[in-house]
């Protein structure tokens, strides 16, 4: 059976001293399949776009910000991870550099800034709490994983990097 993943981008955007990064709590929506959980930003790839423009595009309806240095710090392959079981294929982000001023809220919920080292203490899906480590390590190697999702639930994850 052909993979045929929902396409999407993830980002982290760091404060200017690189301490903080701005997550949104999905606190707004009562429908929401992230509801409660912290979340990066970000979305899905439209139909013509390349996943940079899609994450440019993504903080600046999410965060009111213009992303102006990003790195790609890995990709994640989520499949049975959608509300109905799709899976889906995330670019992973971080902004090290934007303008403008981050916008208090979005129709998702409020964006806080929040330590780094303190990310993993907030209500996140399961399963970031094994990739986020990747997300903000020194390596500079891009990491390449796989995260099953079944009923909602993280049944494994493996990665690589080159």
């Amino acid at each position: 059976m052909p993979y045929t993943p929902i396409v999407a981008t993830l980002g982290y955007v760091l404060s200017p001293d690189h301490s903080q990064v701005l997550m949104i709590h999905r606190n707004a929506r009562p429908g929401d399949h992230h509801l409660g959980k912290y979340n990066g930003l970000g979305g899905k790839v439209e139909r013509d776009e390349d996943v940079v423009s899609g994450m440019r595009r993504e903080i600046m309806e999410e965060a009111g910000i213009s992303c102006e240095s990003m790195r790609m710090r890995g990709t994640i392959s989520w499949p049975g991870f959608g509300k109905h079981g799709e899976d889906w294929l995330g670019f992973v982000f971080v902004i090290d550099r934007f303008s403008g001023t981050p916008l208090e809220r979005n129709p998702e919920g409020t964006l806080e800034w929040v330590a780094v080292d303190r990310l993993l203490e907030l209500p996140l899906w399961e399963g970031d709490r094994h990739f986020l480590p990747l997300v903000f390590d020194a390596d500079p190697r891009s990491f390449h994983g796989v995260m099953p999702y079944q009923d909602g639930r993280m049944q494994s994850w493996s990665w690589s990097r080159l």
